[in-house]
């Protein structure tokens, strides 16, 4: 005992002694963590109050340790020096990301190098405590004691690893041709062009003392990469306004990287508004606009347009031209209406969308009650009278009910709203991301395209008075446009199933026939309305044996196994090297049942969907949901259906249009296979 007691006192001594203090502290390793071991050297003096140091860390396999913003979980490396004055400026070269249990970090893996540079009263003796987070399956946060004596020799081997260490240090500049970075609600947008183009990058972040930034999400169009980064304050809730501050960021491409500095603007387009300029996108507003009347989910709108047009007989061309400009006119207010909504709710930081308004129970009873009032008014149950002096009042500014033809305009604007119309998904996502003025514009340009149709006849309204004189087929058409009405009230009376439940919604379909029969009853008599029944069971059995003549060899049912919609679903199945088609759905879309119908639920389609290599994920937007919403605008969508495939073949993912065929789903699914061994 007492040799092994000299001993350690031997030691002891020896480590106080001026000759146990050199440039090199050595391997350092600590008793309760055997999986890292670090290293300080430093360099000769570069005048009295400068001196370069390096700091080496070895991991073991499966370990890792922390960049200086560690992300969502981490300690960066510090020291805590024994001796005041002392500035030290840490160099950091290109770290890694990490994504472990849906967490993201940044860092280093395997052998690091970090040079460090001293500046301020420095001691002739450096002392001090480095604080180094490692973790694998656990963390370990292990302190390492040096020592370090400046006036000790070094040789020209320092000088060589420090010079190394630099080089690995992202410069400021060489990687990119522009570089910016916006904000919008909950997101940072990145942009950033680059000559040779783009192949791997990768986007690093330190985070700002209010705000957390989450893994981003890259698009690649060509020679400009856009990274979409979501955003949440320090305890994960509601994202700070980033406009106006000052962002440091590492972006890298392989081998390359550079790292830069940038005052936070506003995001002035999202991802898939990429390259589409202003008026590109006015443009797409104009067509998507237009294209809306000829949606599946529009027929209501043409059956209150044609409505209109049978009031014109016997009418002066002036009186039809002032309808269909008051009808125009309030296609036009309700879309600048609904730019005044988005403008709101970007205003205070809530979710945007096309459509959501038919995520509220309350909205879609309400137009289920106004299309079943416009129901009832076209079978002859009544007539909306006004007093007589808002009749002259009325009758002398526009000629016959001015005002009804522009509240059918509202009307089909708000019936438009739960359909995708191609051009309109582009339209939409510049105008969401972009500053409050082109959101405007964009919104105006939408209500003048969807307008177009009523702007031809108020511009020849000779179109709209050569129709047949009047006589019995009016009638015929009126009780044809009524159906047409009472089948959107229907219609939306299902959708009000997910908040009330299927047996209340049932309950009030029922219920509202009911009293539609009644109404008949009372007015044409029993007789009558026993015809009506009989005719509307006739023709729903119609309908429902026409589509089953109309559909494949066997009934379409959807086998495919769908599982949660989640951006950590789709990390998962491209690290294990497997295909992914993506479904974001709606139940008030009917452009998303169309896609059903027509596409995925075909054999085909459904034989694709189940190859043992492809996972298919699903979201359901029906109701409200930050995930799916937060989703989309990482994508640039604001609106259902949204479809994306992902592959080896197709890392960043591609969108397919918004009416999907057979061949868009097939060929995205055999172009994300890649090249095959």
């Amino acid at each position: 005992m007492s040799v092994l007691f000299r001993r350690a006192l031997l030691c002891l001594l020896w480590l106080w002694l001026p000759a146990s203090w050199a440039a090199d502290s050595g391997w350092l390793r600590a008793p309760d963590n055997q999986h890292a071991s670090v290293r300080l050297r430093t360099g000769a003096p570069q005048g009295e109050n400068r001196v370069n140091l390096l700091l080496d860390i070895k991991l073991e396999k499966g370990w890792k340790t922390y960049w200086r913003s560690p992300g969502e979980g981490g300690v960066a490396p510090s020291i805590r020096w024994n001796s005041d004055g002392i500035n030290a400026r840490w160099q950091w070269p290109t770290p890694h990301r990490f994504d472990v249990a849906g967490i993201t970090t940044q860092g280093y893996k395997g052998d690091v190098t970090l040079p460090i540079e001293l500046q301020g009263r420095l001691p002739g003796r450096l002392s001090g405590v480095l604080t180094l987070s490692t973790c694998s399956n656990v963390c370990i946060l292990t302190d390492y004691p040096f020592q370090l004596d400046l006036a000790s020799p070094t040789g020209p081997q320092f000088a060589h690893d420090y010079a190394r260490a630099l080089g690995q240090v992202p410069p400021d500049q060489g990687l990119t041709r522009t570089l910016s970075a916006g904000y919008r609600s909950g997101e940072l947008v990145v942009t950033a062009t680059r000559d040779g183009g783009w192949h791997q990058p990768e986007l690093f972040l330190d985070n700002p003392d209010d705000a957390s930034f989450g893994e981003p999400d890259y698009r690649v169009e060509g020679s400009r990469l856009t990274a979409t980064v979501p955003v949440s304050d320090s305890w994960g809730d509601e994202a700070p306004d980033l406009r106006g501050q000052h962002l440091s960021l590492v972006l890298a491409d392989g081998d390359m990287a550079q790292q830069s500095q940038l005052t936070v603007g506003e995001a002035g387009q999202t991802a898939s508004g990429s390259g589409v300029g202003l008026w590109q996108g006015i443009l797409a507003a104009l067509v998507g606009g237009f294209i809306l009347n000829l949606m599946p989910c529009v027929l209501p709108v043409l059956g209150m347009k044609l409505g209109s047009v049978l009031q014109v007989q016997g009418q002066s061309q002036r009186q039809v031209r002032c309808q269909f400009i008051a009808s125009a006119a309030g296609i036009v207010v309700s879309f600048l209406a609904l730019a005044l909504m988005m403008t709101l709710l970007r205003l205070g930081n809530q979710a945007l969308g096309w459509g959501v308004q038919f995520q509220n129970p309350w909205f879609i009873g309400g137009m289920a009650l106004v299309m079943a009032l416009f129901s009832a008014s076209l079978f002859g149950l009544f007539e909306l009278r006004l007093s007589s002096g808002a009749t002259t009042r009325l009758a002398t500014w526009g000629g016959n009910g001015t005002a009804g033809h522009f509240w059918q305009g509202v009307f089909a604007t708000l019936l438009a709203t739960p359909c995708t119309a191609p051009f309109l998904g582009t339209a939409l996502a510049l105008a969401l991301a972009a500053p409050l003025p082109v959101l405007w514009g964009i919104f105006l340009a939408l209500g003048i395209g969807m307008s177009l149709p009523w702007l031809l006849i108020a511009v020849w309204p000779t179109l709209a008075l050569r129709l047949p004189r009047p006589g019995r087929w009016m009638n015929v058409l009126r009780t044809v446009l009524g159906l047409m009405m009472l089948g959107s009230a229907l219609w939306l009376l299902s959708l009000l199933a997910l908040h009330i439940g299927r047996g209340a919604a049932f309950g009030l379909g029922i219920t509202l026939l009911v009293l539609l029969l009644a109404a008949i009853a009372r007015r044409y008599g029993w007789r009558t309305a026993g015809i009506s029944a009989s005719i509307a069971v006739l023709l729903v059995g119609g309908v429902l044996f026409g589509a089953s003549l109309t559909s494949e060899k066997r009934p379409l049912r959807d086998e495919v196994n769908w599982q949660p919609l989640s951006e950590q679903a789709i990390r998962q199945a491209l690290a294990d090297n497997k295909r992914v088609f993506v479904d974001v759905t709606a139940d008030w879309c009917v452009t998303c049942k169309a896609n059903k119908y027509n596409v995925l639920l075909r054999d085909e389609t459904q034989k694709a969907l189940k190859a043992p290599d492809v996972v298919a994920l699903r979201g359901d937007w029906s109701r409200p949901s930050a995930e799916i919403t937060a989703f989309l605008n990482r994508r640039g969508s604001v609106a259902v259906p949204f479809n994306q495939v992902y592959g080896p073949g197709l890392p960043q993912g591609k969108i397919l249009p918004a009416l999907l065929s057979r061949e868009d789903v097939l060929n995205a699914l055999s172009e994300s296979k890649g090249k095959q061994p």
